[in-house]
């Protein structure tokens, strides 16, 4: 639970770790509103803190350049959010190596209060997390140099490999970068297809940052776009049906990653790709909505081959 005092100096943290936030990113980050962000200013201006506000639409706050604090200890709170992120990060395989997160949780462990240090060892000790994991684990500095190509919008040269194996050179301008399902992707603007491209990372054999900046998309939504190609990666088949239902009850059955949603007369078609028909007319038979299959006609076989297991399967009795 956070209370004022807690909020205030996790302000002062934030502004120590950047050169400067504005209003809306600190709101952002604390889950409040900007009239709240100005009145914790106020407060540390109040404790002779120099936080300087910079005016004018694309305002920010900053601290006095050259004042530091000394490290602040952390709260429970903090600490607990610290050791399930870095176990998180060990259980997905995320871009770093085992030595780094069991190195970094020792160091944190270091600088806490026994009692406080006890419980979160008996909590690293019991907790068990279902996470997806996957071996396709992307090079770290790769990680790393699209993620700062993103902050900073600037361009990178990418060296890639597709699924078929074709090596090409890409210049691209990353937005974004998303983690889903055991795959690491990023999302902007490739120069060489001249288009909105998503790339695998464990594909990715170097990133190399440029000079050359980008401007992003406002309101760019990185993990819907993600989902969507992921939806929209050409397969052995093309699949085309009516669910005769509504379009929000569609998004509500059907995980964006799957397939397309788009509202037609008589209902919503959704379109995909699949390598295994047998595999899809499971997943529409899961659905428990009226349809009607437009393509392709082998569908209709799957299903019928599925109904007949499942009523072979009702039948039997001992």
């Amino acid at each position: 639970m956070y209370f004022p005092t807690t909020r205030v100096l996790t302000v002062l943290e934030l502004l120590q770790s950047h050169q400067r936030l504005s209003g809306p990113e600190l709101a952002a980050r604390l889950e409040v509103d900007t009239r709240t962000v100005r009145r914790y200013i106020t407060m540390l201006q109040d404790l002779g803190i120099p936080v300087e506000a910079e005016r004018g639409r694309y305002g920010s706050y900053r601290l006095r350049p050259g004042f530091k604090l000394p490290p602040l200890m952390f709260t429970d709170d903090e600490a607990l959010a610290l050791i399930l992120g870095l176990l998180a990060a060990r259980k997905l395989s995320l871009a770093v190596g085992v030595t780094a997160v069991e190195g970094a949780i020792a160091k944190i462990e270091r600088v806490l209060p026994e009692a406080l240090r006890e419980r979160l060892q008996a909590l690293q000790e019991t907790l068990t997390l279902d996470l997806t994991s996957s071996e396709a684990v992307p090079d770290n500095e790769i990680v790393v140099v699209l993620g700062a190509a993103a902050r900073q919008r600037r361009r990178v040269r990418l060296l890639y490999r597709a699924w078929s194996g074709e090596e090409t050179e890409r210049y691209f301008d990353p937005y974004g970068i998303v983690y889903h399902a055991g795959f690491w992707y990023s999302a902007g603007y490739c120069h060489l297809r001249s288009d909105l491209r998503t790339f695998r990372l464990d594909r990715a054999l170097h990133a190399e940052m440029r000079d050359e900046t980008f401007t992003r998309p406002p309101d760019f939504d990185c993990l819907a776009h993600v989902l969507r190609s992921i939806a929209s990666t050409p397969d052995r088949w093309t699949v085309e049906v009516i669910l005769e239902t509504t379009l929000e009850r569609a998004r509500q059955m059907v995980p964006p990653a799957l397939a397309t949603l788009e509202e037609v007369p008589g209902g919503v078609l959704l379109r995909c790709y699949a390598g295994s028909l047998d595999w899809i007319a499971y997943i529409l038979a899961g659905l428990h909505c009226p349809l009607t299959i437009r393509q392709p006609p082998e569908l209709h076989d799957a299903m019928l081959r599925l109904a007949g297991k499942i009523a072979a399967l009702a039948g039997r009795s001992e």
